[in-house]
């Protein structure tokens, strides 16, 4: 019996030749690890959804099960200048009808956040409502704060005395 299964262990050693993956690669100055899929890893890259995922995955014909790791440096290649500069159906982009330019694009990574943060200091400067309640540290999409956001600072609770000794 013992014999047996040592026999089929060494069979399954000499079909399989062991593959040495990468345990992480790096697109876009993200890293993602190997073992997740294409589909799942590429959502690890900020301003990529599932959803652009899934669109990637079938516009660069990749196989969205294949593991991160197994990818060569062609596809890795297809996909850094694929998200660089995207050609997605206009309801999938993160930036439609830009301010600035009046276009619609993409942004992925540090072009996403300082595009964020550029809004917000634009709305800051001309004390729009929105701007004042980014400034004030509030709310800006009208939620309720008679219970909630409370305060950034110390937490404490409210309508609530210290004994007196």
């Amino acid at each position: 019996m013992a014999e047996q299964v040592q026999e089929r262990k060494i069979e399954k050693d000499l079909r399989e030749p062991k593959k040495e993956f990468a345990s992480i690669v790096r697109i876009l100055q993200t890293d993602i690890p190997g073992h997740k899929t294409v589909l799942a890893g590429l959502t690890y890259i900020k301003g990529v959804s599932w959803t652009i995922s899934n669109a990637i995955c079938k516009i660069l014909k990749l196989n969205p099960n294949k593991k991160v790791s197994e990818l060569d440096k062609g596809e890795i290649d297809k996909i850094t200048e694929f998200l660089k500069n995207p050609k997605l159906p206009d309801f999938l982009v993160n930036r439609r009808k830009d301010f600035e330019t009046g276009g619609d694009n993409h942004l992925v990574t540090n072009d996403l956040d300082m595009k964020k943060e550029f809004d917000i200091r634009r709305l800051k400067k001309i004390r729009s409502y929105r701007g004042l309640r980014h400034a004030f540290g509030h709310p800006t999409r009208g939620q309720r704060t008679k219970s909630n956001f409370r305060g950034k600072g110390k937490k404490k609770a409210v309508g609530v005395q210290k004994k007196k000794r």
